[in-house]
């Protein structure tokens, strides 16, 4: 990848994989490599299918990652469509991520907050909140145990903490 270095570099492959995995990272390291590069280019040099690439290409352009510039060629009148990685929008890729998890995680804070939730201490049965748990008169609707009040303090904490540390990374 010789347009990258270290961290960036990081980064950039922890994000394709979220988005595509290794055939993503396949793609990505060849843009990398390249100023600008077709489809069809891409496809050859990683050994993936034509529309497999596409598909990685189009998901990393929705997420601002890559760029995409359309020619006609002038031979067969067909579009030609050149690709470039977009290193400037990955810092911002990454803060917007981090915002959308910090909402889901405030949104969560509040729900387990306002609300008491009840089990009956079989793993493979949900939690349920009070208002659940009256409906069906503190007895499991998957199993018919008895419920039992669930301290959802530790979770609360954790997603305190988790909310805290988004924010200050947000901040800097």
């Amino acid at each position: 990848m010789a347009l990258l270095t270290g961290i960036r570099e990081e980064l950039l492959l922890k994000v394709t994989n979220i988005l595509g995995g290794e055939e993503a990272i396949a793609v990505v390291k060849y843009l990398a490599s390249k100023d600008r590069v077709t489809d069809d280019e891409i496809a050859t040099a990683t050994g993936l299918k034509l529309n497999v690439v596409r598909k990685i290409l189009y998901k990393l352009y929705d997420s601002s990652l890559i760029t995409c510039e359309r020619l006609r060629d002038e031979k067969t009148g067909w579009f030609i469509f050149w690709w470039s990685l977009q290193m400037g929008q990955l810092e911002g890729f990454v803060k917007n991520r981090k915002r959308e998890c910090l909402e889901k995680l405030k949104i969560r804070l509040e729900y387990e907050k306002k609300h008491d939730f009840y089990y009956c201490n079989n793993p493979t049965c949900k939690e349920i909140t009070f208002e659940e748990a009256m409906e069906v008169v503190f007895r499991c609707p998957s199993c018919g145990r008895p419920l039992q009040h669930f301290d959802n303090s530790s979770l609360i904490r954790v997603l305190s903490e988790r909310i805290e540390t988004l924010q200050k990374e947000l901040d800097e």
